[in-house]
């Protein structure tokens, strides 16, 4: 009997069909590689002349041909070729994905009150009908309550000393110079609000967890030019001086799904709920509400023993949809992504709740500001100013409709039919 694991075989078998390939190292040989194809400069700027460059560049250097020139250099792209250059580097055009519309959402917040078309820019069939029979099914008991009970937003800069007494030292330094750090690191910015400055030491390391607020903007760029202007106040003023200093330590969980970030949040932390009539359920969901709730008890049971940080079905579905729609950093969703939906019986009905303590948006700057992005904003009725928190509530909200879609799928047994339906059959 063999000790070696399945999985170590099928990956023994597929390494042995390699090395059988007598050219197989050569294949991995940078010498055999040829002459290096020279690279392509970094433009900031964009214009028509700019565009028309790269392209030519690109249909003699790779698989581009006119059509995906065509296809990505539309008119349109080219006339507003300088308005995008403010977000991206080496221009050449843009990317057509289709948008679907969520809607009416009723939403019942502390900030956001109203009912909601929500846009969602995905490839994925099938995503939009889900997300709009959940929204359906919530606004026909009288919308979602939700509330932003959180906001901050981290960044970790990190210093490395010769030993635990210097580190030591120096956040004591950094405790009795607090106020004067806050007021360095509001220096850059109208809008962004340093409320905390948490050192945690590793040895001779140590991170200062500092935590923002950022306005109605996301904010991560804000949060990295204020943190580096503190520390190079630090590096001028500190009696005590490290080795090495870095404005970013890989602590915040930025972009990135962490414990740090489930327990803290990072962005905004928004718990949203609604209670379904049993007879909603079997009318609109097709499934008995006993149903439900034993999918529910086997759903936990996977996200403990498959280790997820937090047990939801699917947030990242309407995150990365929503984000794309409406301008946000889509690299977010990474983070933004955790958090736990859960689900009970109250008298004839069942409750949901859906809590997402990382919510990463914003109602201006980065991308919202785009022609398309804006339009999107604009038909939530949340585009610019003190729309932000709005915004957060809202997106709780989709993402607690398609945990209730997926559920009532899953229960039902009709996931795989709809999405045959939907995406396959089409």
């Amino acid at each position: 009997m063999s000790l070696i694991p399945p999985r170590v075989t099928r990956m023994l078998e597929m390494l042995r069909s390699r090395l059988a390939d007598t050219d197989f190292g050569a294949k991995l040989d940078p010498a055999r590689s040829g002459k290096q194809v020279p690279r392509l400069r970094v433009r900031k700027n964009a214009d028509a002349a700019s565009v028309a460059g790269i392209w030519s560049r690109l249909r003699k250097d790779s698989g581009a041909d006119a059509k995906a020139q065509e296809e990505i250099a539309d008119p349109q792209s080219i006339e507003r070729a300088a308005l995008y250059s403010g977000n991206i580097e080496n221009y050449i055009g843009t990317v057509k994905l289709p948008v679907g519309v969520v809607g009416p959402l009723r939403v019942n917040g502390v900030n956001a009150q109203g009912d909601y078309f929500v846009p969602l820019a995905t490839t994925e069939a099938a995503l939009v009908a889900s997300y709009a029979r959940g929204a359906d099914i919530v606004s026909r008991v009288g919308g979602i309550s939700a509330a932003t009970i959180a906001e901050g937003v981290l960044r970790t800069p990190a210093f490395v000393f010769s030993g635990m007494v210097e580190a030591g030292l120096f956040i004591n330094w950094i405790a009795e110079n607090s106020e004067r750090l806050k007021d360095v690191a509001e220096s850059t910015t109208r809008h962004g609000r340093l409320v905390a400055i948490e050192p945690y030491m590793d040895s001779e390391i140590v991170f200062l967890m500092c935590c923002y607020t950022t306005g109605d903007a996301a904010g991560q760029n804000m949060v990295t030019v204020a943190t580096d202007e503190m520390c190079a106040f630090i590096m001028k003023n500190t009696p005590v001086m490290p080795q090495h200093w870095f404005v970013e330590g890989n602590f915040s969980g930025d972009k990135k799904a962490s414990y740090l970030g489930l327990q803290t949040g990072r962005g905004r932390k928004v718990t949203a709920s609604v209670s379904i009539p049993n007879d909603i359920i079997r009318r609109f969901l097709h499934a008995e509400p006993e149903a439900l709730l034993a999918y529910g008890r086997v759903a936990g049971l996977g996200s403990i023993l498959s280790g997820q940080l937090g047990a939801q079905a699917h947030y990242s579905n309407a995150l990365a949809a929503l984000y794309i729609a409406t301008g946000q950093d889509a690299a977010c969703v990474a983070e933004s992504a955790v958090g736990f939906t859960r689900m009970e019986v109250r008298g004839d009905e069942i409750y949901f709740a859906a809590t997402l303590p990382n919510i990463l948006v914003g109602s201006v700057g980065g991308g919202t500001g785009l022609p398309s992005q804006q339009a999107g904003l604009k038909m939530m009725g949340l585009a610019g100013t003190g729309k932000a928190a709005a915004l957060a509530e809202v997106t709780a909200a989709l993402c607690l409709c398609g945990e209730i879609s997926i559920i009532g799928a899953m229960a039902a047994g009709h996931f795989t039919r709809a999405h045959e339906k939907l995406a396959r059959q089409r």
